[in-house]
């Protein structure tokens, strides 16, 4: 019955640990695809030196403004001959059609939309673009995932801390007549209830060493086949040091924590208190 219950731990662990880790992964992608939104200020064709300064302060000076970078419009033409081919390079010196840029960062990607409409009435500005619809749609996508995904992880815990506790039940209930001959020696409750309440602690332990290795191995697997994928289009997986302390954490602390917990429970049947 030992080995049952810190098999069952184990399995169940395991699986908390793969989603725990997907769904945490997952909430820092969404945050790194909002925060990848910016916004381009087009600057008036003619605008002197002078007058970008200006613009750039009054930029700057926006509540919801964290950077603001300039980009020159011969750098703009050099970036969309980097993706677009050769062919655009016929529009160097006097012949570039583009503007002058600065590229504005919101402090909340939520609040990009707000700072391009801002910006669009400030003087010597062309236009200021983010997105439009597909920014908002952006937003919305992201939103979604957050909750179900905070949802998903809260119902894997309740499923883990159910299933954790019952095997631990499980397995007290196989010692219903060691307990019986316990009360009838005349043990007191404290003394027939602390080696299970320990028994139940040890099971967690144990049952949560496996799965601690297991996916320390399996997430360093997938960090370093991704990284560099994912580094091309601007994004990072959480890096394995802290964030497998945290995930080794968690499932030593629930294994532990249940597996005493469910043990305390399942003997107050017997104990009757």
């Amino acid at each position: 019955m030992s080995f049952a219950a810190i098999s069952a731990v184990a399995v169940t662990l395991m699986l908390l640990g793969i989603f725990l880790a997907l769904i945490l992964n997952v909430n820092r992608l969404s945050n790194q695809i909002e925060n990848d939104v910016r916004v381009r200020v087009l600057i008036e064709r003619g605008t002197t030196p002078k007058q970008k300064t200006a613009l750039k302060t009054k930029l700057t000076d926006m509540s919801a403004v964290k950077t603001v970078t300039y980009a020159s419009r011969n750098q703009e033409l050099k970036q969309v001959v980097g993706h677009y081919g050769q062919a655009f390079g016929l529009f160097a010196g006097d012949e570039n059609p583009l503007n002058d840029v600065y590229i504005v960062t919101a402090k909340q990607p939520t609040q990009t939309i707000t700072v391009a409409k801002t910006a669009r009435q400030l003087p010597y500005v062309a236009t200021a673009n983010y997105g439009g619809n597909q920014t908002k749609q952006l937003f919305q996508v992201m939103g979604t995932i957050r909750l179900w995904a905070s949802g998903l992880m809260l119902l894997l815990l309740l499923v883990a801390i159910f299933l954790i506790s019952n095997t631990i039940r499980i397995t007290i209930m196989s010692r219903e007549a060691e307990i019986g001959v316990m009360r009838l020696v005349g043990a007191t409750n404290a003394y027939i209830r602390w080696p299970f309440f320990l028994e139940g602690a040890w099971t967690g332990l144990l049952g949560s060493l496996l799965p601690m290795v297991l996916i320390d191995i399996g997430y360093h697997w997938v960090y370093q086949r991704t990284a560099t994928e994912l580094v091309n289009f601007g994004y990072t997986l959480a890096s394995p040091g802290q964030f497998l302390v945290l995930i080794d954490l968690v499932l030593l602390s629930v294994g532990m924590l249940i597996g005493a917990i469910g043990a305390m429970i399942s003997m107050r049947r017997y104990l009757k208190v």
